[in-house]
């Protein structure tokens, strides 16, 4: 057997399917919870992949809470996708440091305005932006999640772009 150490800031800064498994590994060492293969996605509901039209409506729903915003555009970056058919996963935890909100609910009160403003949109009360597993991740399609990326791209080309007009 072979053992390694790292410390919390080498933890801290991996990869997320890294610490993802050595948050698996930790309790089970510990026996907080039965091992379990990868977890597989719940079947949600009208889980919907959002085109990035669909975000821009949410966006302007949402746009007078930032802590909502920020969980928003977390969702942007590359998650992991498994499954089929296929859903982009990111841990709870990993949006609550990365939004530096206070804590889990907070995360989770800013998912739900960012249903409740899909639905919205979408004008139909079915539709999910997001679910959730047991493990403590959320759930979007893959679609949506490089919808959310292209807005911000979009949005930060805009935004460049009137920086460099009244430049020129």
């Amino acid at each position: 057997m072979t053992g390694i150490t790292l410390t919390a800031e080498q933890i801290r800064n991996a990869p997320a399917p890294v610490r993802q498994w050595i948050e698996q590994e930790v309790i089970a060492a510990l026996g907080l919870a039965p091992r379990t293969p990868a977890a597989t996605p719940p079947q949600v509901p009208h889980l919907v992949a959002c085109s990035v039209e669909d975000m821009a409506g949410v966006l302007e729903h949402i746009r007078g809470v930032l802590p909502a915003v920020n969980v928003l555009f977390e969702l942007g970056r590359p998650g992991i996708s498994f499954g089929r058919p296929a859903v982009m996963t990111f841990r709870l935890m990993d949006l609550l440091h990365h939004t530096r909100l206070s804590d889990v609910s907070e995360v989770m009160t800013c998912l739900e305005m960012i249903n409740q403003a899909l639905t919205e949109v979408k004008k139909d009360a079915s539709v999910r932006f997001c679910g959730f597993d047991n493990e403590g991740h959320c759930l979007i399609a893959p679609q949506t999640q490089q919808s959310i990326a292209t807005l911000w791209q979009t949005m930060m080309e805009r935004q460049q772009a009137a920086r460099a007009a009244p430049a020129a």
